[in-house]
């Protein structure tokens, strides 16, 4: 994997975690906890119970581990994109197949290094009592992140870091594969023939729509995810896995449940994903100019 791939994606990908982390919380809260009813009177609950820092809960692990991320998911994609040309062989370019089945790999394989700290950050984002307590409402149960992480490890095992990780999986994969696959699509039909890199506003709308259709494949799996993560802290367990949750979910609230959260998803998703892909660009541009290829 080239390092200029590498440290631009951890750049973006940070950006897109702050950008779009608040609405992220509201989505979160909205898939797992019935007390919130739409977006809107979703946020204003969090603010009148929680003050704005009730947005931004949980966020210190995935903007801190966003490296080690990128640098799965990029570098499974690149390899895999690699490999799959040189089967076809010497100067053959990558086919739309290659493209998808390399961001599924990619999807795929950041579950490693990803799941405890999406899992850390479901459970803080629905933790909606206040640090400072009160009459009516008890303190919280984790007080940041790594508490909750050690407190997971301790009461549940390290097995436990990696609850919700199948449906993860089967979120990551399709949806990374269908946003990187859009994403260079549009690209390439909106560039003119013999032009070497994408205008801006190209780059812009193509990280938006790339990111709204991303997850429109990933939100069903999205809901049972978190519902599984979720699973036991409040209450006792209802769910015994994988496919009972997506049975007893459907059965007790209809197919519409699995897209509750579209909505808010591609609201999040097209401002994230600009910022995401703009950044990226930029930096990718920068580390590859020839100024630092002479000094390297």
């Amino acid at each position: 994997m080239h390092f200029a791939d590498f440290l631009a994606g951890s750049v973006g990908g940070a950006c897109g975690v702050a950008v779009g982390y608040p609405l992220d919380t509201v989505k979160v809260r909205i898939q797992t906890q019935k007390q919130f009813t739409g977006i809107w009177q979703c946020i204003v609950m969090t603010v009148r119970k929680e003050g704005v820092h009730g947005f931004f809960k949980g966020m210190a692990l995935p903007v801190t581990t966003i490296s080690l991320t990128s640098s799965v998911v990029f570098g499974t994609y690149r390899n895999c994109l690699q490999c799959l040309a040189q089967l076809r062989g010497i100067g053959a370019h990558n086919s739309k197949l290659d493209i998808f089945l390399s961001g599924l790999a990619g999807g795929v394989a950041q579950i490693s290094v990803m799941s405890p700290g999406d899992l850390v950050k479901v459970r803080l984002q629905c933790q909606t009592e206040s640090k400072r307590g009160g009459m009516n409402h008890g303190k919280p149960r984790y007080r940041g992140p790594i508490h909750c992480l050690l407190s997971i490890a301790k009461h549940e095992g390290v097995s436990g870091l990696y609850r919700g990780a199948v449906p993860l999986a089967l979120r990551d994969g399709p949806s990374f594969a269908t946003y990187i696959l859009t994403y260079n699509t549009l690209c390439s039909r909106l560039t003119p023939a013999g032009q070497k890199e994408p205008e801006w506003s190209v780059v812009l709308l193509s990280g938006g729509v790339a990111g709204m259709a991303g997850w429109s494949v990933g939100t069903p799996m999205d809901v049972i995810k978190a519902r599984l993560q979720l699973d036991g802290v409040r209450q006792d367990r209802r769910y015994r896995g994988l496919v009972h949750c997506v049975t007893e979910t459907l059965r007790n609230e209809g197919p519409g449940v699995f897209f509750r959260s579209l909505g808010i998803n591609c609201l999040r998703a097209f401002p994230v994903n600009m910022v995401v892909f703009a950044v990226y660009e930029v930096s990718v541009r920068v580390l590859r100019s020839p100024s630092l290829d002479q000094l390297s």
